[in-house]
């Protein structure tokens, strides 16, 4: 009987330890393989639009094209994608607009935004300002910008 009474007591204070203890931090979620991964391009060039995208099909990715800011927001209200691939200068809403917008949205707060552009420096901490993930310089290298999706995606080696 007095084993009995020091089993419960044990199992008490572990109980008690583990309601003391701080949750678990939730797991990240998985990492979803490119066929499922949804990468949308907003460029107002049919050039860049068309060449971002061979780039992401010869990789499997998803891909959803946008003509300008306003036309990619539109989209990301109806379908956020995984990750956002803009131009900086579109007509409408540039790409510093669209970022703060997408940003300021709960739902999508935290997609990977990666930026292409010819940037200088201070074009840099602008994009860094609105939230923007990573700048590309034009032109860039394919093999960097997959690498870019996957570090944001938390596939690479970046996390």
């Amino acid at each position: 009987e007095h084993e009995a009474q020091r089993q419960q007591a044990l199992l008490a204070a572990a109980a008690a330890a583990a309601a003391a203890a701080p949750p678990a931090p939730a797991p990240r979620p998985a990492p979803k393989p490119p066929e499922l991964t949804t990468v949308m391009v907003a460029d107002d060039s049919k050039v860049v639009r068309v060449k971002t995208s061979r780039v992401l099909a010869k990789h499997h990715y998803r891909i959803v094209l946008a003509e300008d800011g306003l036309d990619a927001l539109r989209q990301i209200e109806q379908s956020p994608p995984d990750v956002l691939i803009t131009d900086m200068e579109m007509p409408g809403l540039d790409g510093f607009e669209l970022t703060r917008a997408v940003r300021a949205d709960a739902r999508t707060a935290r997609i990977p935004i990666i930026m292409v552009t010819s940037a200088d420096d201070v074009l840099r901490q602008r994009a860094k300002d609105a939230g923007v993930d990573l700048l590309l310089g034009k032109p860039y290298d394919d093999a960097a910008l997959i690498a870019q999706i996957e570090v944001g995606l938390g596939l690479g080696g970046g996390t």
